[in-house]
């Protein structure tokens, strides 16, 4: 097992051979305040503590699950959830409106944490998003631009949508979001955003903002320079869903509760 301790928080990973759940246990070497008590993955790895391929075989007791996993399993995880009332924080990105839909309704019977990304930063730049997108709409072209490694499966990536939404929500008039740009006839329209997305490489999560208007340019940026910033945030969230209500939770909720992510 990793951690120690009677008292220590007690973590279902779902995910636990991937990048992310790799990133957890190596965060968690000399932790006390944590324990993985069992994982779950498609794969089988030596790991500390029991590795499961399916939920129903887990047979160790978990205060909370934090999954880094893929969209596929989550219908899996939301039954589990609710079966065994275990608060779920979600970090799993790339999910569809009817996902969505799901997390929602298990959400009125357990305590569900989920955002489109774990970093203190991002949610900063959310903020900042919230108060000035409405300001530059008028005499400002948009752009978002994310980039990340090449093993990514899902595009725009779940933070590059809800940026998106973000400057949506505070939009007076109507705008089309435009993914990518190729052809003879790409002259940009007023109320458009651009979103584009770039693969490569080992990329852990870039995101930038472009207001772009004559004569000058204000671009807001945030670069994840490892994945440990990621593995920081879930275990915030994992210590902060447990006992909370049944409900959907995200980071703004954490950072308004708690005053921040420090330590």
């Amino acid at each position: 097992m990793v951690g120690d301790g009677l008292m220590a928080i007690k973590i279902l990973l779902f995910g636990c051979c991937g990048n992310m759940g790799k990133t957890i246990i190596e965060k968690l070497k000399d932790d006390k305040k944590f324990i993985i008590t069992a994982g779950i993955s498609k794969t089988k790895e030596d790991l500390p503590f029991p590795v499961y391929h399916r939920l129903k075989e887990v047979e160790e007791k978990a205060d909370v699950l934090v999954d880094f996993s893929s969209p596929d399993a989550l219908s899996s995880i939301l039954e589990y959830g609710v079966e065994n009332t275990l608060p779920l924080v979600l970090a799993t990105t790339g999910y569809s409106e009817n996902h969505n839909l799901e997390i929602k309704k298990a959400s009125s019977r357990i305590p569900i944490f989920k955002t489109a990304n774990m970093s203190f930063g991002i949610n900063i730049m959310v903020k900042i998003l919230r108060e000035i997108s409405s300001l530059m709409e008028s005499d400002y072209d948009i752009e978002i631009i994310e980039k990340h490694h090449n093993k990514k499966a899902d595009s725009p990536s779940g933070t590059a949508n809800m940026l998106k939404d973000t400057i949506l929500e505070q939009l007076a008039n109507e705008h089309i979001c435009t993914y990518g740009r190729k052809g003879l006839d790409t002259k940009r329209k007023n109320n458009e955003i651009g979103i584009h997305a770039v693969r490569g490489g080992t990329i852990s999560g870039q995101h930038s903002i472009l207001f772009a208007g004559e004569d000058e340019i204000l671009e807001i940026g945030h670069q994840a320079q490892s994945k440990k910033l990621f593995a920081k945030g879930a275990l915030k969230a994992a210590d902060y869903i447990i006992g909370k209500d049944k409900g959907l939770y995200n980071m703004d909720d954490l950072i308004r509760d708690l005053g921040g992510l420090n330590g």
